[in-house]
């Protein structure tokens, strides 16, 4: 059977990169589909499959600027040529579910719904966020990409969702149910060290959902050492307002990020996260997280209320720099269960990840004697 896999972007490893790795567990000779690839960027495991970039990929300076491409990517998403393949399977945070099948299933692992037209549009393109010009275009843009976003929901036969918090945003944008399949998270590239030290961590993409300034302004407050590890757009606006005792370590491999998370003494989740599947490798090191209380966090962290004894984390209820600052201190006085945390992270392991898509695709795909797949009378996609 001919796989084809379709994701946004391939410029970093991140947590969607993560999951198409374990797709490619699944389907080992699959080609992968993509708007933009920057070489070496990713895993060797993603770099050893067949890329297929689109035009984006050949704009100039696109490694640099490819976000504010955003109104080409439909086009550019809707271009590939899909026929030859059996199934299709995306893995969309923003316009890879839109790609055009040719008659065969269409599975789409959906990190969410795209953000920045939907949910988080301030964010991204309010005051302060983005220039004049772009203030003044966006309305109308986003209007169109909705529309867009909505319509080509129907391309998809059946659509996963990375948490129950993400289906409900499906079912919301796009009048759709989703199945629930937790993303995976390689637990055991984690350990707890045999004594933590005295910061605190956040590692996350600089973009504006992830809410780090809000961390930045509690600690700037708290006077706490926090370390920052990872890249991105908000960068510049981060360093102006941080104090000293904020520590920006940029991005870093794989073994240094394990290493911190074995060290600090909390994890800071500070944003609304479909998944976060940070949070859970910071349990899996036996760093307790402080979160923001709503998102995917509700999912992974198991709130601390004086009792507990397999609590892995403490909650915050609003999105206020005090908030967080209070969060802190409230879990400097609750005694975390190494083993606990631990057992927390375990629920999300690549084997449950696998199991579960390879459910839901035998549910959706039958095969013919010559071994074509086709769309199970069940799954077919909705009008």
């Amino acid at each position: 059977m001919r796989v084809a896999l379709v994701h946004d972007w391939l410029t970093g490893m991140r947590g969607g990169e993560r999951v198409l790795e374990e797709l490619i567990g699944l389907w080992p000779d699959a080609e992968i589909f993509t708007l933009l690839h920057v070489p070496g960027s990713v895993s060797p495991v993603i770099e050893s499959r067949p890329i297929h970039a689109s035009f984006i990929g050949r704009l100039p300076g696109v490694a640099r600027r490819y976000r504010s491409l955003l109104p080409l990517f439909p086009a550019a998403i809707e271009r590939f040529d899909l026929r030859g393949f059996d199934l299709v399977v995306s893995s969309s945070h923003c316009v890879a579910k839109g790609v055009r099948p040719p008659g065969a299933p269409h599975v789409c692992y959906c990190h969410t719904p795209m953000r920045y037209v939907w949910d988080l549009y301030d964010d991204y393109f309010g005051p302060g966020r983005a220039a004049l010009p772009v203030r003044l275009l966006m309305p109308a843009v986003a209007a169109w990409l909705r529309r867009w976003d909505r319509r080509t929901a129907a391309r998809v036969d059946t659509f996963i969702a990375n948490s129950a918090h993400v289906r409900e945003r499906i079912r919301r944008c796009y009048g759709r149910d989703a199945i629930v399949v937790h993303p995976p998270v390689d637990v055991e590239r984690f350990r707890p060290a045999a004594t933590r030290e005295d910061f605190y961590l956040i590692v996350s993409a600089l973009v504006p959902y992830k809410r780090v300034d809000l961390a930045i302004e509690a600690f700037n407050r708290l006077g706490r050492p926090l370390v920052i590890a990872g890249t991105g757009p908000e960068l510049g606006r981060l360093r102006r307002i941080a104090r000293p005792n904020i520590r920006f370590a940029g991005w870093l491999p794989d073994e240094e990020i394990a290493d911190l998370y074995a060290r600090c003494r909390a994890f800071i989740f500070p944003g609304i996260e479909d998944f976060g599947i940070t949070a859970v490798e910071a349990q899996a090191a036996g760093a307790p997280v402080i979160a923001y209380g709503a998102g995917g966090a509700l999912e992974t962290v198991i709130g601390w209320d004086g009792r507990r004894a397999d609590a892995t984390g403490v909650f915050f209820d609003e999105a206020t720099p005090e908030a967080l600052a209070a969060a802190v201190e409230r879990a400097d006085r609750a005694p975390f269960d190494p083993a606990a945390l631990r057992a927390s992270a375990e629920r999300f392991s690549p084997h449950a990840f696998r199991q579960g898509m390879l459910d839901v695709v035998e549910r959706l795909v039958s095969v013919d004697g010559d071994g074509a797949a086709r769309v199970a009378a069940e799954g077919q996609a909705g009008p």
